[in-house]
């Protein structure tokens, strides 16, 4: 199959494109896996009940990376259905692999833009709580209108989210949590469960990465910010 992301066109992108080297497992899970975890930006808007068979609470995460926390996430939570979108190959496979070597089945996993698939693929009020954990900071001044945390982003999260849902980000870069912190709590829709202002604690179902571990014994801050939607 075509491993290449899909995406639509768009004036400013929240990523760079790195397709990397495929390992053999990673493409021997594309092969083997795909047809059982995969979902395509051109199938266009899934019912995410249908997609896992049954009703429950749907979590999606956008950018995973190699999706060490998201297959632990799914392993330990088997009656929620998860769905990761992520735009670098090896990364995917990497949880394709994963997923068929623990037998996970409620996971599911795009190859493609965030927001082409939010917009295309999600349905209004289907998704209850929505990861993003540490996406690129573009920690340039001039490359801080590419970073994904932006009005417009959080709005169409709002109306993905049912009533009640969460939207929880996390990052290690304290610029992009101020600039997250200020964007949310300025929101419309939005309420801060932390208090207005405040971050959030790490909640029990938010694994800590390999490098947020490292990250804490060099002495660098991570932040989570938790909001919920209130209408």
């Amino acid at each position: 199959m075509d491993i290449r992301p899909e995406y639509r066109k768009k004036s400013i992108r929240s990523y760079v494109v790195r397709a990397g080297r495929m390992t053999e497992a990673q493409r021997k899970a594309y092969d083997t896996g795909w047809g059982d975890y995969g979902l395509k930006l051109a199938d266009g808007l899934i019912d995410t009940d249908s997609v896992f068979g049954r009703s429950g609470t749907k979590v999606l995460e956008i950018g995973f990376g190699m999706g060490d926390s998201l297959l632990q996430m799914a392993a330990s939570a088997p009656d929620t259905d998860f769905i990761g979108i992520e735009v670098h190959p090896p990364g995917v496979g990497t949880v394709i692999n994963g997923a068929i070597a623990q037998e996970i089945k409620n996971l599911r996993v795009y190859l493609a833009d965030a927001n082409d698939v939010l917009e295309e693929c999600f349905a209004p009020q289907s998704i209850d709580r929505l990861q993003l954990y540490f996406p690129d900071p573009w920690h340039k001044k001039k490359h801080n209108k590419r970073r994904i945390v932006q009005p417009q982003f959080v709005q169409l999260v709002r109306d993905r989210l049912r009533p009640g849902g969460v939207l929880h980000m996390a990052t290690d870069w304290r610029h992009y949590a101020e600039q997250m912190l200020e964007t949310l709590d300025e929101a419309e829709g939005f309420e801060n469960t932390a208090g207005l202002g405040q971050y959030s604690a790490r909640p029990d179902y938010r694994p800590l990465t390999k490098f947020e571990k490292r990250g804490e014994r060099l002495g660098h801050g991570v932040w989570d910010l938790i909001y919920r939607k209130i209408d």
